[in-house]
């Protein structure tokens, strides 16, 4: 009895855990994929943080109790991914883009990823390609202003995303998976039973996914928050390529009427000759026998 009693006590200790992560789980999974805010608990995302920008400043709202348990100040920072695209036309993709890069560079970010296609018409060719530049959130507007300034503007879109709500959901969420985590993991260690031990450890392992899932969503938000994006499209004007007109028939030279006619017969001629050489196999191997059977038809008839 005693077993069983101890057995009852994990079974209903593992359900009060369940339940409490139940309760926890009913915030809002609604964080968008990537960014970064220094809205957290815990450390940044490294890789240099920008300069914090009212706008664009990656703080949690956070709130704290005093002695007498009234509430504290709340922070209003707000965690702001800006992204922007821009499309332009440039005399040189490759000075446009050497331009960008040194531009980004100055203000601590760096050119992600970048492509360049040649394209050819005639003998003439021209290069367009884009540029993905991440750059810290307060330089942002420095960045996105050089990069239309590098040709002709042909559109240009900016974008402000405000993250702040989903970060303080994932912090939540986290800090109470990581409560149900220690309480699992201290029934772990105290249970005696295979059965206890087995059921525990599943869903201590299905809490942990958990987190490390939520955890790596906050990371990218974070990093989306610190590094603004800039997207820029470049493409060197087209050549005007124009056909050159042939001449009439009646500007034509004799001499080069006369090679024409010659290289015509030529052509007929070997034309005649390729035809024949196609035939007279067809010709042996079913005209002589259908002409033999002929013959010997016509002489016995």
């Amino acid at each position: 009895m005693p077993t069983r009693s101890r057995r009852l006590a994990v079974v209903a200790t593992v359900v009060l855990v369940l339940l409490a992560g139940c309760s926890g789980a009913g915030l809002s999974d609604n964080s968008g994929d990537g960014g970064d805010t220094s809205l957290s608990r815990g450390s940044g995302d490294g890789g240099g943080a920008p300069e914090a920008e009212p706008e664009a400043t990656a703080a949690a709202a956070s709130s704290s109790d005093d002695a007498t348990g009234t509430s504290g100040q709340v922070r209003a920072d707000r965690a702001i991914i800006r992204t922007a695209t821009v499309s332009a036309e440039v005399d040189s993709f490759e000075n446009a883009s050497e331009s960008l890069r040194e531009l980004v560079e100055s203000r601590g970010g760096f050119v992600a990823t970048s492509n360049r296609e040649v394209e050819r018409r005639g003998n003439e060719t021209w290069t367009r390609g884009r540029l993905v530049l991440r750059v810290p959130s307060g330089n942002f507007s420095d960045v996105y202003a050089g990069a239309r300034g590098v040709g002709t503007v042909e559109s240009a879109t900016s974008d402000r995303q405000d993250v702040t709500d989903q970060l303080v959901d994932l912090n939540a969420r986290i800090d109470n998976l990581e409560a149900q985590r220690e309480r699992l993991r201290a029934l772990y260690e105290n249970a005696s039973d295979t059965e206890e031990v087995l059921a525990v450890e599943e869903r201590l392992s299905e809490v942990q996914g958990e987190v490390e899932r939520l955890e790596a969503k906050r990371e990218s938000l974070r990093n989306r928050v610190a590094l603004s994006t800039v997207t820029v499209t470049l493409h060197e004007p087209r050549p005007d390529v124009t056909p050159e007109p042939k001449p009439g028939f009646h500007e034509t030279g004799l001499l080069s009427a006369f090679t024409s006619s010659v290289n015509g017969v030529v052509v007929a001629f070997q034309s005649i000759a390729v035809a024949l050489a196609y035939a007279l196999p067809y010709v042996l191997a079913f005209g002589l026998p259908v002409a033999g059977l002929g013959a010997f038809v016509y002489r016995f008839r």
